[in-house]
């Protein structure tokens, strides 16, 4: 029963803490459990706090025992990103420079879970600083695919993302410049949503008008990932770019009509990215799924001219502002990645952000024509299946060369430079059982639409309810 409770969906086991057929404490015991068999395999959450979870645990209880409750997360486990302040726990970012580092109080994101009733265990892994597509650091080592534990698990929210692959927690949370909460979640099967900026307030901030970076939720199904939305959303005078629709607006049930919903389906995002054959091959016939929903499927893209150089602009001013000084006065504990953005930032001119500004712009005006057209957008999250574990990144895709870091991730990157909110969500796996991931991206501010999409894709493929089979770290025992 214990690992049954550790892959219920969050909605069920809501329900099931609220109607009081499972304890706050039984139902943290669980995953405790599973966490002390199953991380050590896959190196998913770095930083765990057992006692304080059991108190809070026990203080949810308390509340439900009165007949309360402190919100639509009462008594679930949840994991935060190690990018995430969390007051009274260690957060690291991945870097040797924090490794001790314990901020005072929660960030906004990481208060709202709270208050919505959510019981912190613990934080998960990153890359350092959170640059890079590939969960690894000198602090905590890498992460690894419990579905191929030689494999990277995807960044920089891989943490969260194998974590709720492996059971170990029901809901997650990260952030997403260029792909960080969809290409995890494409990696590891599970769902990670990139919410409009503003859906998900973020403070403190350093560039509070900054939007390229988001914060958002994970889960291992549509409906989860809507749960916690409506924990993380809503308007706060803490961040200038706030939206004012309230979080409960994206809270499941997610059913809505199909019938007629007009799919825009470009899988290599119209010719612009290549695209490994294997990933290919499973998305190729995902269009039939979506016309069998009553969808109307064309095969047509969303011109992205310019977006490669309004991701990679923003990206180096925003890496120079917020790591410049400490590049400049450590930079021998700094890992390369950050380095190269850094320098990249300073060597833009004014001319160069301006620039970027006015291509955004102009890509901004295409997306509103699309999306007079079109409903939703589908195409690949990522480029490429899970890699080995030791690479760094891909350095080819599909005979293309792949010059840096960044460009075999520009199946995200190009959406993030829209301002779109994106969707992965299972699409299937691979003939030797690796996951694959497909894009949904709404048009502006269509959060919920692209989660009613996914909903209905992952309800009619059933993909995101294959489990991984990991050994547990003790003698004997083996975790389905």
């Amino acid at each position: 029963m214990s690992d049954e409770l550790c892959f219920t969906p969050a909605t069920e086991l809501a329900a099931m803490v609220r109607d009081r057929r499972v304890s706050a404490r039984e139902l943290l015991e669980a995953h405790l459990d599973r966490i002390e068999r199953v991380n050590p395999v896959v190196n998913a959450i770095v930083t765990l706090d057992a006692e304080d979870a059991r108190r809070r645990a026990a203080a949810a209880d308390e509340v439900t025992a009165r007949g309360g409750t402190t919100g639509p997360l009462h008594g679930l486990p949840v994991a935060h990103k190690d990018t995430h302040l969390t007051g009274g726990m260690r957060t690291t970012f991945g870097s040797p420079l924090r490794a001790d580092f314990v901020p005072d109080d929660d960030e906004l994101v990481v208060e709202r879970v709270r208050l919505a009733g959510g019981v912190r265990v613990g934080k998960t892994n990153t890359p350092e600083w959170a640059a890079g597509s590939h969960t690894f650091n000198p602090v905590f080592g890498a992460t690894r695919n419990p579905y191929a534990t030689d494999r990277s698990a995807g960044g920089s929210s891989g943490g969260s993302a194998a974590a709720l692959a492996a059971g170990l927690v029901p809901l997650a949370d990260g952030s997403d410049m260029g792909g960080s909460l969809r290409n995890p979640a494409a990696f590891c099967n599970v769902v990670g949503l990139r919410p409009s900026p503003g859906r998900v307030p973020s403070a403190p901030q350093l560039m509070a008008w900054a939007d390229l970076s988001v914060q958002g939720p994970m889960g291992r199904t549509v409906s989860d990932v809507a749960l916690a939305l409506a924990a993380m959303a809503g308007p706060s005078r803490r961040s200038p770019i706030s939206l004012e629709e309230p979080g409960a607006s994206f809270a499941p049930p997610l059913e809505a009509p199909t019938r007629g919903l007009r799919v825009a389906f470009a899988p290599d995002l119209g010719g612009r990215v290549p695209l490994d054959r294997a990933v290919r091959d499973v998305l190729t016939g995902q269009a039939a799924v979506l016309e069998e929903l009553g969808a109307e499927v064309t095969e047509d893209c969303l011109d992205l001219d310019g977006a490669d150089e309004v991701f990679a602009t923003l990206r180096a001013w925003q890496f120079v502002t917020t790591y410049g000084d400490l590049v400049r006065e450590h930079p021998d504990q700094v890992k390369p990645a950050v380095r190269w953005n850094v320098e990249r930032g300073r060597e833009l001119t004014a001319e160069d952000v301006g620039r970027a500004h006015v291509l955004r712009t102009r890509l901004y005006q295409r997306v509103l024509d699309f999306f007079d057209r079109y409903d939703v957008l589908v195409a690949a999250t990522t480029q490429v299946v899970p890699f080995p574990v030791e690479q760094e990144y891909p350095t080819e895709i599909d005979g293309q060369v792949q010059e840096d870091y960044l460009q075999w991730m520009r199946s995200c990157t190009l959406v993030s430079a829209t301002t779109l909110p994106a969707l992965s969500v299972p699409a299937g796996f691979t003939p030797d059982g690796l996951p694959v991931g497909l894009q949904v991206v709404g048009p502006p501010r269509g959060d919920r639409r692209v989660l009613e999409v996914g909903y209905a894709y992952e309800q009619a493929t059933g993909h995101g309810r294959r489990r991984p089979s990991l050994s547990s770290s003790r003698p004997g025992e083996t975790a389905e």
